[in-house]
């Protein structure tokens, strides 16, 4: 590390922060949330950096590093500011081969030895703006990130004072603020530069370039110690920033949101779920209905293809295997299609939650339809507030552990009584939520639209003064009259 910066006696670093970052990812929280890095991870400008033997994804991320410069517990928005001393340059070096296995905590992923380098120099705090402040990073001499504070999602005051809240800061505390859009991966012999600077302020002040080397490293792990790397697309997409930059195809869509034609969205947005259930009916199929939810959002209308979730009752042992992690639940909601409605099994129990906002927030970004589940939602306001519409039992604080563990995804599951299969057509409104089998939706559809053409002649007729015996359903007498209304003639 610099002379000029002693070692700090904690790192803390925050997941996202930076608008254009969260919008990269698909993702943008509500709240921030941390990691600790070690100390031993801290490096100096002009210094190398290793990628272990055995992995491909090593990115940098160019961030602020704030320095605590006296002591912060409990401390306000207000004042937060004035207990950071300085504010430096720091590459948050990762790697992603190592990040699916510390599950968010990052230990190893981002705790290699150099993969905090600070520096060089430091800017005095009174002397900036907190809300001006500018990152930059170069790889190779190409620019590669540059954005300032007005960027941020969460502010950096905020920052330390939400940290005051749960734990004293202390001088010399490193807090790393997040990066924004653009980072990457780098490679053996890439350099690496990264300055931090107020380019508002007087004098401009300037952290510096921050230069690191990458070196190729020669010891693998020992997979008899612990997990071993391992990487697949969805981490080479976030190691990379996207799919092209990974080198990777693009992802197959299906040429129409939801794999359903526009022209039959429309018609299914346009019919009733009351009418397209008595078309199936008439069809011999009587178990389309998905019993007991209810909009979160009134008057809310859903059209689209079903992607399923499955819960199964919980167990111990079951929750400790297949409940934290990237679980099933997670997979879902990461991996729904634009125009797919995710359908959750949870055997109609209602009290624990199914989803929060989060997940909503998850499903929104990647344009999904809504979702249906016959078990509760937690966040239940801040759901609706988000705008996806979901059809559920119900609200309920719980978190998921309390009844379920999420067991598995595109599989048949059973949701409110109906059966439902990935890929089957789901119509929710006010009378509720039905399941259609694609092969007869165009048809159903077509008739269910039919229908309500006849059944608004009809209610003129009531209206008119007409009794209901005979019109409703119509006689061979008023279907002429019908028809002949229909024909343009002026038969009643």
């Amino acid at each position: 590390m610099t002379a000029s910066i002693p070692r700090p006696g904690k790192i803390i670093a925050i997941h996202l922060s930076y608008a254009s970052r969260a919008d990269q990812r698909g993702r943008r929280p509500a709240a921030p949330s941390y990691f600790f890095k070690p100390a031993s991870s801290v490096g100096v400008t002009g210094g190398t950096v290793e990628r272990p033997a055995g992995t491909e994804l090593l990115a940098f991320e160019g961030e602020i590093a704030l320095i605590i410069g006296t002591e912060a517990r409990h401390v306000s928005l207000a004042d937060a500011w004035d207990h950071v001393g300085w504010v430096t340059a720091s590459n948050d070096l990762g790697l992603y081969d190592l990040r699916a296995n510390d599950k968010g905590s990052n230990v190893r992923s981002k705790g290699g030895d150099g993969y905090t380098p600070l520096g060089p120099d430091l800017i005095d705090a009174r002397a900036v703006d907190p809300s001006a402040l500018r990152v930059r990073a170069w790889v190779n001499g190409e620019v590669r990130q540059d954005d300032t504070t007005a960027g941020l999602i969460f502010p950096l005051a905020q920052l330390v004072a939400d940290l005051s809240q749960h734990f004293t800061l202390e001088p010399g505390d490193v807090i790393l603020t997040g990066t924004p859009a653009g980072s990457s991966v780098i490679v053996p012999g890439d350099v690496v530069e990264i300055e931090v600077d107020a380019p508002d302020a007087p004098g401009a002040p300037t952290s510096g370039r921050l230069v690191t080397t990458v070196t190729q490293g020669d010891v693998p792990f020992d997979e008899a110690l612990g997990s071993l790397p391992a990487v697949d697309d969805l981490q080479r997409t976030e190691a990379w920033g996207s799919r092209e930059e990974a080198g990777l195809p693009p992802e197959e869509a299906p040429a129409t949101a939801g794999g359903m034609s526009p022209e039959l969205r429309a018609k299914l947005l346009e019919a009733p779920t009351a009418g397209l259930s008595a078309q199936l009916r008439k069809r011999g199929h009587h178990s389309c209905f998905i019993d007991g939810v209810a909009a979160n959002i009134a008057g809310t209308k859903i059209v689209g293809t079903a992607k399923t979730l499955r819960f199964v009752p919980f167990r111990e042992d079951l929750f400790k295997s297949h409940g934290g992690g990237y679980n099933a639940q997670k997979r879902a909601f990461d991996a729904v299609n634009e125009g797919e409605i995710i359908v959750i099994e949870a055997r109609g129990d209602d009290s624990t939650g199914t989803l929060g906002d989060i997940l909503a927030l998850r499903a929104k970004a990647r344009g999904a339809a809504g979702v249906v589940t016959d078990g509760g939602v937690r966040d239940f306001d801040a759901v609706a507030e988000i705008g996806l519409p979901v059809f559920s039992r119900g609200a309920h604080p719980s978190v998921l552990g309390r009844k379920h563990v999420p067991w598995d995804v595109d599989v048949t599951i059973a949701c409110g009584g109906a059966t439902v299969q990935p890929g089957d057509i789901i119509v929710g409104d006010g009378d509720g939520v039905i399941v259609i089998p694609p092969a007869l939706a165009a048809e159903v559809a077509d008739d269910a639209i039919a229908q309500e053409v006849e059944d608004a002649w009809i209610a003129e007729q009531v209206a008119a003064g007409h009794p209901v015996d005979g019109l409703f359903p119509m006689n061979a007498e008023w279907r002429a009259k019908y028809a002949d209304a229909m024909s343009g003639g002026a038969g009643k």
